[in-house]
Parts: structure tokens; sequence; C-alpha cells
């Protein structure tokens, strides 16, 4: 063969082998953009709906996963192992799980491990945690473990999509209802741990926040009101369904994260009569409502015995009561709320009518009407 004919050969194989390699490689300035995965962030915080039946409420996450739409594998965001007061997580106050950096594309739902091991720090007593998971009373601060069901010892699962976007940050809150979350089991004498939470986008909530005032009697010269620490306010939607809710501070301020839409603000207190507010709110928007619950006139028990509840399960009692909010007579609001299994419970409300709505999965819901007075009256709720 020709010496230029040779050299012509070799060039070509060379650029062929170059060309290959280029290829393999994912180089060679290709225009095939699609083939490149490219990333963005997730942030994941922590807050509370808090209740008022507890001092404190302590809970063990150890970890957070996300599910993949694309390939369905689970992915580690937070690996937090702390152990978190929920009733110190409200108004605002948020607590990072973690940041991780994720491929673009849908996650369809998170993984939420519940801890089995406290951490090293101390409770509201300066006391190194007894347990993992427990709360403390609020009357007589007597501790109770919250034992962790089997079922969510493996994670509890919050079926909420969203989607990472290429160099952006995506912000998840989850709101972790504690008043929902603790469950009393009668029959046995157990506190459980049933997880209840949900899942905000930042880039959509609204917030609204406000002062609890009581309403001083009139008088001359005017009695200046006083900030009501520890009042209740909660977010409820037309049938009176709690999404969430917080306590008041010190200067009876308070704040509550929400998803767009039309709620009816309650405010209650022991001690209290109700009040509600109205309010519509919009995306990124933040409203101001403020309360002025007025002295109840005496109160009254309720012995409330619930059966028929399935293992396992829990059952929902609402109190609910007829009220005038922003204007419009004869809105249900519910007062109360509590989680309760098997066996008999005294509950204390203000004098008046009321409406029990106990419900429970997998059965009809059972309403009553009561009459709350001075002397204590039994009510029987059963579950066929």
């Amino acid at each position: 063969m020709h010496p230029k004919a040779i050299r012509k050969f070799f060039t070509l194989i060379l650029c062929l082998l170059t060309g290959m390699a280029l290829t393999a490689c994912g180089g060679g300035g290709s225009s095939d953009s699609g083939s490149t995965v490219g990333t963005g962030t997730l942030s994941t915080s922590l807050t509370d709906s808090a209740t008022d039946e507890y001092q404190a409420v302590y809970v063990t996450i150890a970890r957070v996963d996300v599910h993949h739409d694309n390939d369905g594998s689970w992915e580690t965001v937070a690996t937090p192992n702390k152990t978190y007061n929920l009733l110190e997580l409200v108004n605002g106050v948020r607590e990072t799980l973690g940041v991780a950096t994720l491929d673009t594309g849908h996650y369809t739902q998170m993984r939420l491990i519940i801890g089995e091991t406290a951490d090293g720090g101390l409770n509201i007593f300066s006391r190194t945690h007894p347990y993992a998971n427990y709360v403390i009373d609020e009357g007589d601060s007597e501790i109770h473990e919250l034992k962790v069901p089997s079922g969510t010892q493996t994670g509890l699962k919050v079926v909420n999509g969203f989607t990472i976007n290429e160099n952006q940050t995506t912000e998840l809150l989850l709101d972790f209802d504690a008043s929902r979350s603790v469950v009393i089991a009668g029959s046995s004498g157990k506190y459980l741990l049933k997880p209840t939470v949900k899942v905000l986008d930042t880039a959509n909530y609204a917030i609204v926040e406000g002062t609890v005032t009581d309403a001083p009697p009139v008088a001359t010269p005017p009695i200046p009101p006083t900030a009501l620490e520890g009042a209740f306010v909660t977010a409820q939607t037309a049938a009176s369904v709690i999404e969430s809710g917080t306590l008041s501070d010190v200067n009876g301020a308070y704040a509550l994260f929400l998803s767009p839409g039309s709620y009816n603000l309650v405010a209650t207190k022991d001690g209290y009569l109700p009040d509600c507010a109205a309010v519509t709110l919009g995306a990124n928007s933040k409203d101001m409502v403020d309360f002025s619950l007025e002295d109840e006139t005496a109160s009254g028990i309720v012995n409330l015995t619930i059966a028929g509840v399935p293992a396992d399960q829990y059952s929902t009692i609402d109190f609910r009561k007829s009220v005038t909010c922003s204007g419009v007579p004869n809105t249900i609001i519910t007062v109360k709320s509590v989680n309760l299994d098997n066996g008999t419970y005294p509950l204390e409300l203000p004098e008046g009518n009321y409406t029990i709505a106990a419900s429970t999965f997998g059965k009809t819901t059972q309403t009553v009407d009561v009459t709350v007075g001075s002397s204590p009256i039994t009510q029987n709720i059963t579950f066929p």
C-alpha cells in the first residue's frame, strides 16, 4: 500500500476510535440533553399542630425517606436522630430535619422513621429523656411512655407528592399533629403514638397570626385586656374538622401555617368560652385575627365510656357546639377533641349543649346530643 494511503487509513481509524470514546463517555458536545439528569435541593422542616392536654410531647425522629416516581426506590434525605418536644415547635417555629440534593423529577411520598432511642438532650425538667417517645401530663406532670405500634416502626408513609426542579430548592414543612397522634388506651392504661403528619409546600402556604386576650368586664376607668398564654387556636373546615392547631405564647400571640382555603378559626381555653372567626386564605397570604375570650360561668363533667373500637385503632371524640362566628349564627365548631381507646374517661367542659361526634376507621360515626350542667353526666358510645 502507498505510504500516503497507509497514513489516511490510520487517520480514519483513529478518528473512528476517538468518536466512539467520546460517545461512550457522554462527551463530544452531544446535543442529547435528555440523557443527563439534573439535580435540585429538598429542605425538610418540622413543626407542630399543638395540643393543650400535655406540658410536653417528645418524639424521636430517626430519619426521613422519599419515594421516587421513576424507579420506585426510597432515598434517605434526613437523619436527624433527635428527640423533639413538639410543643416547642408552634407559632411559626420550625426545626430543620435535613437538606439533601436529589435528582429532578416527581416524588410520590415520604416515610418518617420514628426512633427507638432518645438523644442525649434534656427535657423541660432539665433531666435526660426517660424514653424515646413520651408525654408529660399538664396537671400532675406524670410521664407516660408512648408505645409505637408495630406497623409504624417500619415507617410512617405520608402520601404527598412533590417535584424537584433543576437548580431549585423545594421546602417541605412536616406538620406533626400532636393532638391526633397521642392516643390514650383506657382499657390497658397505655399511651400510644400513632403519628398524624401532613406536608405543606412552603411555596404555597398561608400564615394567619394574632393574639388571644381575655374580655375584661365593663368598668370605669376601662380595664385593659390581659394576654392569655396557652389558649388553643385551631383552624377548622366547614365540617368542624380540625386541620391545624397551636398554643398562644406568654404574650398571647399565635401563628398557624395553613394551606390556602376557607376556615373557621377557633380559640379555646379552660375557664373561658370559645371564640370564632371565619377567614379565607390565599396562597402566600398573611392575615391577622385576634380573639377576646369571655369567662365561662361554670363547667361540668361528662363521664364518657367508649366501646367497640377495633384492636390497634382509636376513636376521635369531638365535642361540637353551635356559636356565632364572624356574625354568622348557628355555626358548628369543635371546642374539644381527644383520641381515646375503649374505656371510661371523665372530661370537663363549660356548661351548655353539645353534640358528641365519635369516629373510628371502618365504623359508622356515632353522634349524640348532651347537656353539660353542674351535676356529672354519664354517656356511653358503642361502635356496632
